[in-house]
């Protein structure tokens, strides 16, 4: 899955598009958890994109995965990530 308006919904069930919804939502909650922590610039596809970087490699997992690695990301691993990907050069 992509973020935002990379995704093209009109391509999407509407069972694909509630999951996609929900999917989403729990991220943008994660960051909303980061950033009482402090972390302002945290966002929702911060989130996402850490959560789903190992997806390329593992491909993509069950649903209660998915939703298991975003619930269980610690801002640590996040800002590890973040920092690793600044020094990749890539864009987040």
């Amino acid at each position: 899955m992509t973020w935002g308006s990379e995704i093209d919904k009109s391509r999407l069930s509407d069972e694909e598009q509630e999951l996609w919804q929900t999917i989403r939502e729990l991220c943008d909650s994660k960051a909303d958890e980061f950033r009482m922590l402090g972390y302002d610039s945290v966002t929702g596809q911060d989130v996402w994109n850490c959560v789903s970087d190992k997806y390329g490699k593992q491909g993509q997992p069950l649903l209660h995965k998915m939703v298991n690695d975003i619930l269980s990301l610690k801002v640590t691993t996040l800002m590890n990530w973040m920092t690793l990907s600044i020094y990749k050069g890539a864009q987040f």
